[in-house]
């Protein structure tokens, strides 16, 4: 029976109330997924920098996680996303690896700056190798 038409005199005072509770498990789903997308992120960090145009960046930990990454036309990765540890990060040309930089820390919510210094600008031969 509809509240608003009850003879009893609690029964709009209980409608208000189930509509309370249904705004507050509403509100409180929400809460808990925003928590947990937000608890997502403070537990990650990323590796960025300069490496050979045209390569890729290969990141690894002792854990098992891989991440390869594409070089862009100008010379730069990132790689987002990263669990908090210890990783190698390489770049990688035709298969091959060109300069391996190992105990590259991962903290929470930040950057790690790895760069591939090309010797007196010689970035495409080193890729082409």
């Amino acid at each position: 029976m509809n509240a608003s038409f009850s003879t009893h005199a609690g029964a709009p005072r209980r409608a208000a109330l189930r509509k309370l509770a249904l705004v507050a498990a509403v509100v409180a789903c929400g809460t808990a997924v925003s928590a947990a997308a937000l608890a997502d992120e403070q537990t990650t960090g990323r590796v960025f920098g300069n490496a050979p145009a045209g390569s890729s960046v290969v990141i690894r930990s002792d854990f098992g996680i891989r991440r390869e990454v594409p070089v862009d036309a100008a010379g730069r990765y990132m790689a987002n996303w990263l669990p908090v540890g210890v990783y190698t990060v390489t770049a990688m040309a035709n298969g091959k690896a060109l300069v391996e930089h190992q105990g590259v820390p991962i903290l929470v919510d930040r950057g790690s700056r790895v760069d591939f210094a090309c010797t007196l600008g010689r970035c495409s031969e080193m890729a082409q190798r």
